[in-house]
């Protein structure tokens, strides 16, 4: 089958017919979409060295198994661990990422536990790619932070993959939600958003925020700190340039009693939960589509910030 393949960091992906094989318990599942998530990118510029080469990314994956549609679960989890015992399978600690461990959904077709297979409500595979690892991240991300009506919620990263949804979910819950993202997709994200302003002027315009989805990281997390109220709570999803993270100003987070938690992905659970709000229509899923052939396009598109939302490839 055709996959595009990663054989060194920071350098297009090479198209190949690759052999692929499963164990006695996976099944084969037609790739019919593929999200990209943030955290291909940071594989692909070499975040993550603990990987071994040659990859193929992805484990936003959705298709057809014996002519069904169905989605797979990001990960493989052991199911054995305390926390997978606690229904806290995203903290699992033998888990195994599509894309990193075992091959992703940059290809025609992928092999997976027969376990890691559920239904789709329909067939439009592309909105399910471009939304659910974001509404799941997010319904996650929301619960950490004890998001309720009238909670005010600054999101950084807001024209992204995840932040685009994010404020459609948070708006949801009857959030005030403060979205920043560039100058180019200020008029787009302002749609979503009941206020917006831009990476530049944020952390002199806004101050007070009950709540930080910060899906940006290093780059922004000392200006969303000085925008948290005291005993605000600052969520940290992601890093998108995979830079140590630094507070410039500790003492103002420790003065004003801020508290600051990572958030790790989603659980299983969630995950049915965004794909029934992007089935019933509660979300619009945002997003510009690849032909897997034109993958690097989509790479490079995805690191100068020329995507609305979501990448998502189609073999």
């Amino acid at each position: 089958m055709k996959a595009a393949v990663l054989d060194e960091y920071g350098k297009p992906l090479l198209i190949k017919d690759v052999e692929m094989s499963g164990n006695d318990n996976d099944v084969l599942v037609k790739v019919k979409a593929s999200g990209m998530c943030g955290r291909d990118l940071v594989i692909w510029k070499g975040g993550f060295r603990n990987l071994k080469l040659p990859l193929i990314l992805g484990h936003e994956i959705f298709g057809e198994l014996n002519d069904k549609p169905v989605g797979v679960f990001g990960t493989v989890v052991c199911n054995n661990c305390i926390y997978c015992k606690k229904g806290k399978e995203n903290l699992c600690e033998n888990s195994v990422f599509f894309g990193e461990g075992r091959p992703g959904g940059y290809a025609e077709a992928v092999y997976a536990p027969r376990d890691s297979v559920f239904p789709l409500p329909d067939e439009d595979y592309e909105k399910y790619a471009a939304a659910v690892c974001p509404l799941a991240t997010s319904i996650h991300a929301a619960r950490l932070a004890n998001v309720r009506k009238d909670t005010v919620v600054l999101v950084t990263g807001a024209g992204g993959g995840v932040g685009i949804h994010m404020i459609q979910f948070l708006k949801s819950l009857g959030a005030y939600v403060i979205s920043v993202t560039s100058d180019e997709k200020k008029e787009r994200v302002g749609k979503f958003s009941d206020a917006i302003v831009t990476e530049k002027e944020f952390s002199k315009k806004v101050k007070g925020v009950d709540v930080v989805m910060e899906l940006v990281g290093s780059e922004t997390i000392n200006e969303s700190l000085r925008s948290l109220s005291r005993d605000g709570t600052l969520i940290l999803i992601g890093n998108v340039n995979g830079r140590e993270i630094s507070l410039k100003r500790p003492a103002l987070t420790i003065m004003r009693q801020q508290k600051i938690i990572g958030s790790a992905s989603y659980t299983r659970k969630e995950v049915l939960e965004a794909v029934d709000l992007i089935h019933n229509r509660k979300i619009v899923p945002i997003y510009k589509r690849y032909e897997l052939v034109n993958v690097n396009n989509a790479i490079k598109d995805l690191s100068k910030g020329r995507v609305l939302g979501r990448a998502i490839l189609i073999p």
